[in-house]
């Protein structure tokens, strides 16, 4: 238990130097969204610092670098995607989502109120939400089929987040595109990402806690965490808000699951888009 609170220390260290570094950034360039970015690749700087604790603990060295390959894999990916949408959509401006969450523009409000509102937030989450590694960090296997069963769901949720963006931006590149996205596996999930985002984190508990004993099952917290946020807070039940109010949407909504993929369901209703 000494190792793993050593770790968990050493882990709130990096979350939050990730962030202050994060927000220094956002001052330069007035913009608050660059957190985004941050946020997958303050996972990855976790992951790698994790590992070398580990290399010095009692922790089972392959497994750290399965851990360590499955979210450097996720980070990278997540932050360059933000990053090229970000400059796509935004064109070098403020996300009105945190124009709405801060009260107005970063020059208005100070860096002090964004530092209280969103770093802050940003890095006790990233801490929170990377127990299981620390736990792999300073633990051995207990069962590696629990890890082959981590990787797996991970694997599912890597394919539905990529797929899902990839679909969404040819989507958004088709000038002859309907009024809302139902392709692919847009389809059978109204957000593919978010789904394929809890798989990631419930695939590295498994992995990563899950598989080191009955103690690891404690870090259930961080994938239930995850899921609560990207299903009812910040994530989906947030967008659909906006998106009822767009032409087509609510007939999407009514014969297209929300969260989990289910086969699209039969209606009356007249397509949303061809």
């Amino acid at each position: 238990m000494s190792s793993f609170l050593v770790a968990s220390g050493v882990a709130l260290l990096t979350a939050a130097l990730v962030m202050t570094l994060a927000a220094l950034r956002a001052r330069q360039l007035g913009r608050v969204a660059v957190v985004d970015v941050a946020w997958g690749l303050g996972f990855v700087a976790v992951a790698v610092v994790m590992t070398a604790v580990g290399t010095a603990s009692e922790g089972n060295g392959p497994r750290r670098w399965v851990v360590l390959a499955m979210v450097g894999a996720w980070g990278l990916r997540l932050a360059w995607h933000i990053r090229r949408r970000a400059l796509g959509d935004h064109q070098g401006k403020e996300d009105p989502r945190y124009e709405e969450l801060l009260g107005g523009p970063l020059s208005q409000v100070g860096m002090g109120v964004a530092v209280r509102k969103v770093f802050l937030v940003q890095g006790f989450a990233v801490w929170f939400i990377s127990i299981p590694l620390q736990v792999a960090a300073v633990s051995d296997v207990a069962s590696w089929a629990v890890v082959v069963l981590g990787i797996a769901v991970w694997l599912l949720g890597w394919i539905f987040e990529t797929v899902g963006d990839a679909q969404l931006a040819a989507y958004k590149a088709d000038p002859d595109r309907g009024p809302v996205m139902d392709r692919g596996l847009w389809a059978w999930t109204r957000h593919p990402n978010y789904f394929g985002d809890a798989c990631i984190w419930w695939g590295l508990f498994l992995a990563g806690a899950a598989a080191s004993g009955w103690w690891g099952l404690l870090a259930v917290v961080s994938p239930l965490a995850m899921t609560y946020f990207l299903l009812f807070a910040t994530g989906a039940r947030l967008l659909e808000r906006t998106m009822m109010k767009r032409p087509g949407y609510p007939e999407y909504a009514a014969r297209t699951s929300m969260f989990f993929p289910l086969p699209p369901r039969r209606s009356g209703a007249v397509p949303a888009s061809r």
